[in-house]
């Protein structure tokens, strides 16, 4: 009786429609070749599974995008005020972040809002403006940093970041501050004298976390940049900027897909309580137009 109660979705009748969830992907900032493995994924996933006969295929993939999303977008494996507590218990050293990122994806701002994340959690953390390149950025982050109520370590234009950064750490440890927020420069990913930069400003200090600061409204250069800089430097999570103004999800969706990396924290506004940590539901309910 079941089997005249129910259909069995077949690969004709997955592939008009997944062609077109296909292009709605895309439509919503999936990078394509993201979006191509996730079709190809709920494809192997549906196909043959049996369904009531008056159900809407439609639904079926959407469920199994949810499915998709569940088991392979990760979630970041440490809880940051956790793991800060936790190194300054055992080692009484500070816990070490290191933001990067292009210029204009809002990295300044996320790191002020990180600041204020942890001061609310009840510790203070310090900033080191190791951006000597970009004109204006070591006096934004002294704003921020006196608005917050926050010690800041600055240096002049065009002095050696590496160096701020060691003497950021060292005044830390000093001071018994427990978290150092490290600023970078933001030069196209693909310039050399930034990489470079990069490696010696960890080799110099090491790192508890690397953040790779992305724009939520980049589109497919957010692939672009998340690949080139784990390819270049590496990082272990993302820290994501105006997902507020993102109604589609795509940018969060492909740069975990691509890179199985996890979205440590969502910037959502402008002010500096405009940041929550990452949770896969919000994702879901982005792409599934929801939020």
């Amino acid at each position: 009786m079941e089997k005249f109660k129910t259909k069995e979705i077949k690969p004709e009748d997955f592939d008009e429609i997944g062609n077109d969830f296909l292009l709605e992907l895309v439509e919503n900032d999936v990078a394509y070749s993201v979006a191509e493995e996730i079709i190809n994924t709920l494809k192997n996933t549906i196909i043959g599974k049996r369904v009531p006969k008056n159900s809407d295929i439609k639904e079926s993939i959407k469920e199994a995008l949810v499915d998709f999303i569940k088991k392979n977008i990760p979630e970041p494996d440490l809880d940051i005020i956790e793991a800060i507590k936790n190194k300054q218990a055992k080692e009484k050293k500070p816990f070490i972040i290191i933001f990067m990122g292009i210029n204009g994806v809002g990295k300044t701002t996320s790191i002020a809002k990180l600041a204020n994340y942890i001061k609310k959690n009840g510790m203070t953390p310090l900033i080191v403006a190791a951006d000597t390149f970009r004109a204006g950025s070591q006096e934004q982050l002294q704003v921020h940093a006196d608005r917050l109520g926050v010690p800041i370590i600055r240096a002049k234009y065009n002095s050696d970041p590496a160096s701020i950064a060691f003497d950021g750490i060292a005044y830390a440890e000093k001071k018994n501050i427990p978290v150092v927020l490290i600023d970078t420069a933001g030069r196209m990913h693909v310039d050399r004298d930034l990489i470079n930069e990069l490696k010696k400003i960890i080799d110099v200090v090491g790192y508890d976390l690397r953040l790779l600061v992305i724009d939520a409204l980049s589109g497919n250069d957010s692939v672009e940049q998340a690949i080139a800089y784990e390819k270049n430097v590496g990082y272990e999570g993302f820290f994501l900027t105006k997902s507020d103004a993102d109604t589609k999800g795509g940018v969060a969706l492909s740069i975990s897909v691509e890179t199985k990396k996890p979205i440590y924290f969502l910037g959502t506004g402008q002010n500096y309580d405009d940041i929550v940590p990452f949770n896969k539901e919000w994702l879901i309910k982005t792409l599934l137009g929801e939020k």
